[in-house]
């Protein structure tokens, strides 16, 4: 393979970047761009629905979420952001198509509401669900939260309650069933087997890993070969797609970039 010199940042300011992405067909997102000069992408309607990020601290996983989500959000998509330290994704507030929600109780209701409309959606004819738009759940430090979400549903559930916490199980039925509503996961973490089922990373067809372990690398990507060697470069991960491994460097989106590009697309300025 040869590989291409690539710039340490890969901004969404430079416009032939932009324009790269603005062409790309509804329910496709461009993730960055590989060290052979490829556009490395993800189609959520020709790969597996659902997407997820793992990454050591630093390793660019929130970039990659509000990169994701924000393109997403351009074709038309509607989104859930999950943001549990409350300050990775300030940029989601205010706009009118995301809902954005940073407390364990705002989380767990919200995630209860998904719960809801996937049954809603499920029961669509097909007509009426190609005209709802695209719903993109995007969830930062999964682990943590789904811990959590798990304490809180144990504080106040009733004995005769489900012992496992709705928002669990309706982020579960998402990931199972949601290509079938156009509902779409992009989850930054490794997904836990105990609280997620059985092998849940199978249902990830882009998974993007960066600065992880060897062990980390072996279960999520199992199929892609030894890990190799993490990148020093600041955004610099490896995408793994049909058992194919990209190194990639990944799109730089600011808070500012999303919120003009989504609020006021033809300012010059962006």
């Amino acid at each position: 393979m040869t590989k291409t010199t690539l710039p340490t940042m890969l901004s969404f300011s430079a416009p032939d970047l932009r324009e790269q992405i603005e062409a790309l067909p509804e329910g496709t997102a461009l993730i960055g761009i590989s060290t052979d000069g490829r556009a490395i992408a993800v189609d959520l309607d020709a790969q597996c629905p659902h997407v997820l990020v793992c990454t050591a601290t630093g390793g660019g996983s929130t970039t990659v979420l509000r990169s994701l989500t924000a393109q997403f959000l351009h074709q038309g998509a509607h989104a859930l952001v999950l943001d549990p330290r409350r300050i990775s994704h300030l940029w989601a507030k205010g706009l009118p198509t995301v809902t954005h929600r940073g407390n364990v109780a705002g989380i767990h209701d919200a995630l209860a509401g998904l719960g809801e409309e996937l049954a809603r959606r499920l029961d669509l004819t097909d007509t009426d669900l190609a005209a709802a738009p695209r719903l993109i759940v995007s969830m930062d430090s999964a682990n943590g939260t789904l811990r959590q979400l798990t304490r809180y549903w144990e504080t106040f559930r009733d004995r005769d309650d489900p012992r496992t916490s709705p928002a669990v199980t309706a982020l579960e039925a998402a990931l199972w069933t949601g290509r079938a509503a156009r509902v779409h996961v992009i989850l930054d973490s490794t997904p836990t087997t105990s609280l997620l089922g059985a092998a849940p990373h199978e249902l990830f067809g882009t998974v993007v890993l960066a600065r992880v372990s060897a062990s980390t690398w072996q279960r999520l990507a199992p199929l892609a070969g030894p890990a190799p060697k993490p990148s020093k470069h600041q955004g610099r991960g490896h995408v793994i797609q049909d058992g194919e491994v990209h190194e990639t460097q990944a799109i730089w989106m600011t808070d500012a970039d999303v919120v003009t590009w989504l609020t006021d697309p033809d300012d010059p300025a962006n």
